[in-house]
């Protein structure tokens, strides 16, 4: 049975010291590992004066969460990755759902 050492897939490009890529990559990982739904991102948009702010929510096991700041229209996916991050961290201190660890 293979080991689930698989996320080592060797992505020079990404900024930080994770092994898997991205906050959403991991957060759908984390879902497919409780066997809970998959993320579903919604994003949200706020006029501030003449520009549109852009923010994103991500609902993860019935939870609606949203991401901590508000970003640029070319940015969306960092919206969506801030939204990934803070699920992740709901998802980790909640620990009625590690039960497996």
């Amino acid at each position: 049975m293979p080991s689930s050492s698989s996320s080592h897939r060797h992505h020079h490009h990404s900024s930080s010291s994770q092994q898997s890529s991205t906050w959403q990559d991991r957060l759908e990982e984390a879902c497919r590992e409780y066997q809970i739904h998959p993320p579903d991102y919604q994003l949200v948009s706020d006029r501030r004066g003449g520009r549109t702010a852009w923010s994103s929510r991500v609902t993860v096991y019935g939870k609606c969460i949203d991401a901590r700041f508000w970003y640029d229209g070319k940015n969306l996916n960092n919206a969506k990755e801030d939204a990934a991050e803070v699920a992740l961290n709901w998802l980790a201190s909640n620990s009625n759902l590690s039960s497996g660890w």
